[in-house]
């Protein structure tokens, strides 16, 4: 059985993903096989892994950074916002209905067996399981019953490493006020503290440490220094939707819309030093941009209401009339269509029939359906006509994860994709003009696309077309996490991390 190590934060976005991630790596450098696990995922942004199930996107990173590829055991229950009173339950990468939030917590600890197993499933193939926690252990109104925190680290018996998040302020409070709230044996289980996102000099910080030890009996095992690194974010607190305003010569704007999806379509361009992404909320923030995307949505129709009612759907619309380009992704796709149907109130999982007109610029209709496509993808674009025309023959590798089925009415088929779930070939998406529209996620990731979209959208501004070379995002990940495991092992004591992992709890 796999040793495991838990990784627990004072509140979420402090930092658990990815401190998580950096040890994969440290731990896989260091020869050992190793593994991420996260037993309830709270989140958007999901992926889908070779067999067609869907996990959360923070253990296909930290995957990722173990060498491993993702599988849903890492990941198995997934909590997708569909509202802001329920969920869409995915057990064991598999829809398991739409829940209030009062009934999914009367249900989880019914969860526990298929936790366990997936666990287990984990600890007999590696050497060390990475666990992370989410939110924080001292929620005490969700305490009983936990499966995720304190509860998951009893269950499976992992020694617990507790981050505080400094860069917003009250780290101290914030770190003795949530051992204060957890029970003794809990406590116990807490084998030290890591500060992060730490800026400035660590010597000024160290008379703070000494009374936070003092007063907490816990060693602070490391303060890990503010840094910038391109991977991918776990959910809608992610930094980067704070980015309003483009730097680069060419200028994107993404569609910030209120239930964002899989956002990390769009991290690839971040990537390329030209080019700016920026997240747009509201009229003021639009400007004029030279791209804009429309990106996922776990409820498309809500969404599209929120883009008519706050003027941005008007916005895109006269801006497509103008000759910029424009791309859907999955419910991005689905808005910039004629209709939307949703006979069933699948969407919302109400069962309240809804029909919706979209934005118009593609001529396409979709239907909602209970059911949901989960597939890996591959293949290449096919339109001939209009600004993305340049991109036919590129090839593409991604996922669809959907509920509705879109249909042309005209335009042209956007890409032709094959499935490991599917027999042939099939055409998909819709190109007409400057506005186009897939279902497959992660379109931007192949350096054929990025490259070419970003090399287009410099001659269009008047830059010299080989300025922008195509990127490999499997090389460039592996120097992100590479670096990332070089500052975690320069500013953590990773001495004290093996020992706890020896000693266990």
């Amino acid at each position: 059985m796999a040793k495991p190590i838990m990784i627990q934060g004072t509140m979420s976005n402090a930092g658990k993903s990815v401190l998580a991630a950096g040890l994969c790596r440290i731990f896989k450098e260091d020869g050992y096989r190793v593994a991420p696990f996260k037993s309830q995922n709270m989140a958007l942004n999901s992926f889908i892994t070779e067999d067609g199930l869907e996990m959360g996107r923070a253990q296909v990173m930290q995957a990722e950074a173990a060498g491993i590829a993702p599988c849903v055991e890492m990941n198995p229950i997934l909590l997708k916002p569909a509202s802001d009173m329920g969920s869409q339950v995915i057990v064991n990468g598999k829809v398991r209905g739409m829940m209030p939030a009062r009934e999914y917590y009367q249900y989880k600890k019914a969860l526990i067996p298929d936790i366990l197993k997936a666990y287990e499933t984990l600890s007999d193939r590696h050497d060390i399981v990475v666990i992370e926690g989410a939110g924080s252990p001292a929620e005490i109104n969700l305490k009983q019953d936990d499966i995720v925190n304190m509860g998951l680290a009893q269950m499976v018996k992992a020694p617990v490493l507790l981050v505080g998040d400094i860069d917003r302020g009250g780290v101290f409070a914030q770190l003795v006020g949530t051992l204060a709230l957890l029970e003794e044996q809990e406590r116990e289980m807490v084998k030290g503290f890591v500060i992060n996102k730490f800026r400035g000099d660590v010597e000024i910080l160290k008379p703070g440490l000494s009374v936070l030890e003092e007063r907490t009996g816990k060693q602070v095992r490391g303060v890990i220094p503010y840094v910038t690194l391109e991977l991918d974010d776990e959910d809608s607190l992610s930094e980067r939707l704070e980015n309003t305003k483009g730097k680069g010569r060419v200028d994107i704007a993404a569609i910030h819309l209120p239930r964002i999806s899989n956002f990390t379509d769009l991290n690839v361009l971040s990537c390329y030093e030209d080019i700016s992404v920026r997240y747009v909320r509201s009229l003021s923030q639009f400007g004029e941009p030279d791209l804009i995307v429309l990106p996922g949505t776990k409820n498309t129709l809500e969404d599209l209401k929120w883009l008519k009612e706050s003027g941005l759907a008007a916005k895109i619309q006269r801006a497509a009339g103008r000759g910029v380009p424009v791309i859907g992704i999955c419910g991005g796709y689905q808005m910039l269509g004629d209709i939307l149907v949703d006979p069933a109130g699948s969407e919302a999982g109400d069962g309240i029939p809804r029909t919706m007109e979209g934005l118009g610029l593609l001529p396409v209709r979709t239907m909602f359906t209970g059911r949901k496509r989960r597939t890996r993808a591959e293949g290449t674009i096919t339109c001939k006509e209009g600004f993305w025309a340049d991109l036919e023959g590129c090839t593409l590798e991604g996922y669809e994860i959907h509920m509705g089925e879109t249909t042309l009415t005209g335009g042209e088929a956007f890409t032709k994709i094959s499935t490991l779930q599917e027999e042939g070939c099939r055409l998909e998406g819709c190109a007409y003009g400057s506005v186009c529209g897939t279902y497959v996620h992660g379109f931007f990731d192949s350096g054929d696309v990025s490259g070419m979209i970003t090399r287009r959208l410099l001659e269009r501004k008047g830059y010299r077309q080989g300025e922008c070379r195509p990127l490999d995002l499997r090389v460039y990940k592996e120097e992100q996490y590479t670096k990332l495991a070089k500052v975690i092992r320069e500013n953590l004591d990773i001495g004290a991390v093996y020992r706890i992992l020896e000693e266990g709890v």
